[in-house]
This record gives C-alpha cells, structure tokens and sequence, in this order.
C-alpha cells in the first residue's frame, strides 16, 4: 500500500513510519519536521506541510489508498491547557482533500476520553482530565463527530495511557461500549494496530479504544 502518515515526525506518526516501512509499504510522511525524521528508506518520502494548509494537504493524498492521522500537541503543560482547534481544523482540510481525490480510508488517532468514551472514565479520571487535558479533547471530540459525518470508510483510535516501552504486540482492542476502560499502551502497539487495520480494511466505521 502507498500510506500518507500525518504527523510522521515524532510519537506515534514516528512509530507507525517505522512499522509500515518495515511491512514493506510506500510511506508519504508530512509533517512541519518531517525532513528531521532519521529513517533512510526507498519506500519513504518525507513531504514538509502545514496540515492546515489546503493546497499542502491535497497535495499530500495525491495518490495514496489510505490516510493514517496521528498529530499532538507539544507536551508541555502550557500547550495542553491551552484551547486549540488543531483537531478539528486539519480534520476538515484532510475530510476535503480526501474526497476531492478520492481516497477513501481513513484512520485517526484520538484518545480514550474522546467522543462518547469520555462517559467511561472514572470519578478520578475526570477531575485530572478536566484540569488538564479538556481543552484538547473538546476539540478532538469536534474531530471525531467530523469524522463520522464524512461518509469516508473511517476508524478512530483511541489509545489509553501512552507509554515509550517497546511494542509487544499483545494488547486489547475494546470495540464495545461497554468493555471500555483506560489503561497503558506503548506508542509502537498502537503504530501496529494502525498498520494493521489499514491493510485489512479491519475496525470499519468503530472507534475501539486501546489498552495493554
């Protein structure tokens, strides 16, 4: 497959480059920093864009058979305090692009606490994540219910806790409403189920949340 990786230049964008190079897929990696990335690889091209940015972002999907999102925020305290539309904004860019050129999967990374997974968290859970964590989530919730009303062949991932421990490849998938809960998972776990669910066409239309 030929995969365009957004924001490909650190965290889990990083870790899926480097699982999808190694599956032996053609990666497009765009991202701000996306020449800093310190892979050397044939199958990889390393395009600088604002994912904000229209003609940079269409583009981008020139090509490719399925989009993988996996953007952030700095992780300082400041920045995730702050209230952002980054979510939402590339989210409507990409959404455009994507059906000007056809290109129909879709997979983005959100978070547990996203969406209608927020009603899953605990008492405790809430009181942190509202402190420090709501300003993004709010907008990625915005992401989420753009994704969902695009008609794209979509799947959001929610990942818990992020760790930087190695991948195991043993982790749970919880697709159920009722089976969510947070917990720990590496960022090259969920590069792998990423990876996976694009080539299989897997998780369709469901926004599983992800745990070790």
């Amino acid at each position: 497959m030929k995969l365009l990786v957004i924001g490909a230049s650190k965290g889990i964008g990083l870790e899926t480059v480097r699982y999808a190079l190694g599956r032996g897929h053609d990666i497009r990696a765009f991202a701000p920093s996306a020449q800093s990335i310190e892979i050397d690889d044939p199958k990889l091209e390393k395009l600088t864009g604002d994912a904000r940015n229209a003609a940079e972002v269409k583009a981008a999907v020139e090509g490719v058979d399925a989009v993988i999102v996996a953007l952030g925020l700095p992780k300082t305290l400041p920045a995730m305090m702050r209230k952002t539309t980054l979510f939402s904004d590339t989210t409507r860019v990409l959404l455009s692009a994507m059906t000007a050129a056809g290109v129909r999967r879709l997979l983005a990374v959100t978070g547990f606490g996203a969406g209608d997974s927020k009603a899953k968290m605990s008492t405790v859970e809430k009181l942190g994540f509202k402190a420090v964590l709501a300003r993004a989530y709010a907008d990625k919730t915005a992401q989420e219910r753009l994704i969902r009303e695009s008609g794209l062949d979509w799947t959001i991932v929610r990942p818990g806790i992020l760790t930087s421990t190695a991948p195991s490849h043993d982790y749970e998938v919880h697709v159920e409403p009722e089976t969510w809960h947070n917990g720990l998972i590496s960022r090259g776990d969920v590069a792998h189920f990423l990876v996976h669910a694009a080539e299989d066409g897997s998780y369709l239309r469901d926004a599983p949340v992800l745990t070790r």
